[in-house]
Parts: C-alpha cells; sequence; structure tokens
C-alpha cells in the first residue's frame, strides 16, 4: 500500500485569502495529493517586532477559509509545538508523528529565492520536495541558488497555471484604508473580519463592497 501524499501549506494567514486557496488547489490536482494541511504560525521567527494578529483569529479565519473544502484541513503542529517556529523544526516534528506520510512543502517561487535565507535550509531538501508556484516579478538565480543550498533544483516540482498577486499584508492595509476584502478573502472570513473588527481603520471600517482591482494580477 502506498503512502499518503500531503501538502504543506504554512504561513502567518492574517488573514487567508484567495491566493492561499489556489496555491493549495493547484498543488493538489498537479502533484496527485491526498490533503492539503493549512498550517497556521504561532510565532514567525521572520516577523518578529511586527503587529500580528492574535494566533486564534488567524487560526478561525484559516478553519472557515477552508470549511467547504472537504481535501483541506488544518494542522495546529506550527501553534502547538515550542518556539522557535521555523520550518525544518516544523517537518522534524511531522515525520516524527507521521512517519508513512510523503510531504510536498508549497511555496511560492519568492520563498524559493529566499530559501537560502531560512533556517537549515539545506536540510529542508532533505526532507521533501518543494512544490513551486511561479509569482510575477521574481527572478530566481540558480547559481546562487545551488551554491547557497546544493541540490536545490533537482527538489523542486514546478506548478503550472495562472498566478493571483496578492498578499495578506496588501488586504490589510486596504481593509485600514476602508476598502472591501469581498472576492479576495472567503464570505465566511470576510464576515468573521466585520464582526471582529479586524483590519479596519479607527474612523470608517470598511466601507463598502468595492474590489480593487489593481490588487489582482493575472498571469500564465
Amino acid at each position: 500500500m502506498s503512502s499518503r501524499r500531503i501538502g504543506l501549506l504554512g504561513g502567518t494567514f492574517d488573514p487567508p485569502h484567495i491566493g492561499h486557496l489556489w496555491l493549495g488547489e493547484t498543488a493538489k490536482d498537479q502533484l496527485d495529493l491526498d490533503e492539503v494541511w493549512f498550517l497556521p504560525v504561532g510565532e514567525p521567527p521572520h516577523k518578529e517586532g511586527r503587529p500580528i494578529t492574535a494566533v486564534s483569529h488567524r487560526l478561525r479565519m484559516t478553519q472557515l477559509a477552508i470549511q467547504d473544502i472537504p481535501y483541506f484541513s488544518v494542522n495546529h503542529s506550527d501553534m502547538k509545538r515550542p518556539t522557535p517556529h521555523t520550518t525544518i523544526s516544523l517537518l522534524h516534528h511531522l515525520h516524527d508523528r507521521h512517519p508513512d506520510i510523503q510531504f510536498r512543502l508549497i511555496i511560492g517561487s519568492d520563498s524559493l529565492r529566499d530559501l537560502p535565507d531560512w533556517h537549515e535550509s539545506q536540510q529542508i531538501i532533505t526532507r521533501c520536495r518543494l512544490a513551486v508556484l511561479d509569482r510575477p516579478g521574481v527572478t530566481l538565480d540558480w547559481d546562487a541558488l545551488e551554491t547557497a543550498v546544493p541540490g536545490v533544483r533537482a527538489a523542486v516540482d514546478w506548478l503550472d497555471g495562472p498566478t493571483v498577486h496578492i498578499s495578506s499584508t496588501a488586504i490589510r492595509q486596504w481593509a485600514q484604508e476602508g476598502g472591501s476584502l469581498r472576492l479576495l478573502v472567503e464570505t465566511a472570513v470576510l464576515r468573521y473580519i466585520q464582526e471582529n473588527k479586524l483590519y479596519q481603520s479607527k474612523e470608517e471600517g470598511i466601507r463598502d463592497w468595492r474590489l480593487p482591482q489593481t490588487n489582482l494580477q493575472s498571469t500564465k
């Protein structure tokens, strides 16, 4: 009996948006994954000193974002384990508990570009393969990547398809300016954001339901 194939999609998810869902869907389809696990990080080490929404809110928004997709699930491992919450420590943690599962780490090409800056990046590619979706404007220096992380090119499975050029940072900024988040996040997530007054300016909050077209970009 073959082992299960699970995609790992980690992040702050502050908030989870359509780009996260599309990335998980693309990886699931093209790599024939059984499931995709969304892993909200408790304390992201690369965002120290920046304001981050409470993990309880980020967890609930992630649960709401994926609730209607049967092959998506939320895994709490990256929230409940001891710090530091690095990718390699997460992979060790998951392999120890699920030795029969083949894991794929799902990332964008911007994260691949920055892989040499990740803690123990060489160990990451020995623990799992990387499922990478290209992002607009990202250029990879393969010579530099191979020098910093030998064997990384052979560890990459490229995903094909349109890219949604959007970020949680841009969504938070747009909300704080009073813009609508409709179609940028799932309806249940939008409702949660509004009910809990997340990301809103003190003066106005989210004014209307307009979609900021300049925040979306598709490429082939």
